[in-house]
């Protein structure tokens, strides 16, 4: 009877978990951050599918510019479009509702291989959505700017029941004022293998890189707390259950906020990967 007790407690603890969201902290006084020690670093959500002949292209200067930049640059790959139908022998789903979600949100590009980085809009650009070749420009900006907080992620992963909790702690370097600042949580499994299009034709075993396979938070964000000032912080903590069909040593937690308006500019993102 105490079995069936503590079990029915442990469901019912889970369901709560998914009923009233993540667990805010509120703005609390806290050190300043030591400047010298955060790191500015950037993501690139790479747009791509299954079908896209030209997308393996894009990955492949995605994965080169991650050798050069290490640790400061930091990829999402977003499933969606017409491009991302699954083929009739396809085995995942890497098409979700978020993906979608967040190409309309983005803008649709005018070809492949596409991407956006830091969501922001470049002088001269037209759009959030760059070529491959402007890639390097953008990305060695962005490196080279000056971060606006610190974020700081940790999580506790259980092997045997596959739950993951993860704490996101977000510190501001310099005032924050903006009423539109979201925090937005990914979860991304890499090295995936699967059916994709390439210049030689399907390949079944296609190793599909750092794929986003769902959101802790709505794709658009959840709000951080504003006037955001140096010496606080405001904490997230978030309870999920991973897919059996992922690899948990594969997969990785992102989180970065940004604003969320007609402007929508990545301030910080950072990057966990699951352990157990």
């Amino acid at each position: 009877m105490k079995k069936l007790l503590s079990l029915a407690c442990f469901f019912l603890f889970l369901n709560a978990c998914t009923e009233i969201g993540p667990e805010i902290t509120p703005i609390t006084p806290t050190e300043p951050v030591d400047t010298q020690t955060v790191v500015r670093k950037v993501l690139i959500e790479e747009l791509t599918g299954v079908r896209c002949v030209n997308c393996p292209a894009g990955t492949s200067e995605i994965l080169r510019l991650q050798e050069s930049y290490g640790d400061r640059l930091i990829a999402v790959a977003l499933h969606a479009g017409s491009f991302a139908i699954p083929y009739s022998d396809s085995q995942e789903k890497f098409q979700i509702p978020e993906t979608a979600s967040l190409l309309n949100y983005l803008g649709s590009p005018l070809g492949y291989p596409s991407a956006v980085i830091n969501r922001k809009l470049f002088p001269d650009e037209r759009d959030l959505q760059l070529s491959r070749g402007l890639w390097p420009v953008f990305i060695e900006q962005e490196v080279n700017s000056t971060a606006a907080l610190e974020i700081i992620l940790n999580s506790a992963y259980d092997n045997d029941t596959r739950e993951i909790r993860v704490d996101v702690q977000l510190s501001p370097i310099v005032p924050i004022n903006q009423e539109n600042l979201k925090l937005s949580v990914m979860v991304v499994e890499d090295l995936v293998a699967d059916v994709q299009l390439t210049p030689d034709g399907k390949k079944a075993d296609y190793l599909h890189r750092h794929n986003l396979r769902d959101m802790l938070t709505a794709f658009n964000g959840n709000p951080v707390e504003t006037p955001f000032l140096p010496g606080t912080s405001q904490s997230r903590n978030y309870f999920y259950s991973l897919n059996p069909d992922w690899e948990s040593s594969n997969c990785y937690i992102i989180a970065f906020v940004h604003l969320d308006g007609e402007e929508k500019e990545i301030l910080q993102v950072e990057q966990l990967k699951i352990t157990g």
